[in-house]
């Protein structure tokens, strides 16, 4: 009954956000384990260097085979927390600037490059806000990677957010910050922005008006097309974040594997 009395314009507003976080976070549930298994192989060259990277069925299978099922759900509880965070925020900030930059376009349709500046805003704006429970969902999925001593144990997020502050300070929280934003930044510029792009383009293939909204063809299309350069853009900077987010100080020396951004991306190249 209060949802009904509200505000048309608040309803509105909030629309994009409710229904952006609700997608997301039904999404990141169905792709855990696909997620759980790139986070591995992202991190297997660091853990095993020389050795031949594992496909993510393998990963994933011998898993199963070793800790049974529930083990690719591992950090699933993280990853719901990341989405209803930083999902809400990345794919709600969008619509709210496209719809904007349409209205002061006098409704017509904004070019690419608008719509990449969207994406870049709303993306980097929600990785600032959903950092921490990236750092929480990392290593959770990777913590079974390491040797037994070196494990971190975490029981679940909220553990891992409460002892990763007590013993590395706050700050840890936004390890791999940098590339994390460069992440949700390219990430939006091929998911979303790549969206709105591609389905004009579809809807004319496909000579649909889209007078009551996108058909399903035309749906299906443009979600195929984004979800092809949404992974083909934020690849390399998913890659460093992962790398930076699990990093452990060598016992020995007391340094971490990589300083930064572009010492990680070197040595990625430069070993593997």
């Amino acid at each position: 009954f209060c949802f009904i009395t509200m505000p048309s314009a608040f309803v509105k507003a909030a629309e994009p956000f409710a229904c952006g976080g609700a997608a997301a976070t039904f999404a990141s549930c169905v792709i855990h384990p696909m997620d759980l298994a790139k986070v591995r192989m992202q991190l297997y060259g660091q853990l095993n260097p020389g050795k031949k990277i594992p496909g993510f069925t393998t990963i994933l299978s011998n898993m199963v085979k070793n800790d049974g099922i529930g083990s690719v759900y591992k950090g699933v509880d993280a990853a719901i927390g990341r989405q209803l965070v930083y999902g809400t925020a990345r794919i709600g900030l969008h619509r709210t600037f496209s719809d904007k930059l349409v209205q002061m376009n006098d409704g017509k349709p904004i070019n690419f490059a608008v719509k990449t500046l969207s994406g870049m805003a709303s993306g980097s704006i929600a990785v600032c806000i959903g950092t921490p429970f990236d750092i929480a969902l990392v290593r959770l999925q990777s913590d079974s990677m390491a040797a037994p001593q070196d494990r971190r144990n975490y029981k679940n997020v909220f553990d891992a957010l409460v002892r990763t502050t007590k013993e590395e300070g706050f700050s840890a929280l936004y390890k791999g910050l940098g590339p994390n934003v460069l992440r949700g930044m390219s990430m939006n510029v091929g998911m979303l922005a790549c969206y709105d792009q591609a389905k004009e383009m579809v809807a004319k293939l496909f000579n649909d008006p889209m007078e009551n909204g996108p058909s399903l063809s035309t749906q299906i299309g443009s979600s195929a097309v984004a979800g092809f350069t949404a992974a083909l853009f934020s690849l390399p900077f998913d890659l460093i974040k992962s790398r930076l987010m699990a990093q452990k100080p060598n016992p020995e020396t007391g340094l971490l594997p990589y300083k930064g951004i572009v010492d990680c991306a070197m040595k990625i190249v430069q070993s593997e």
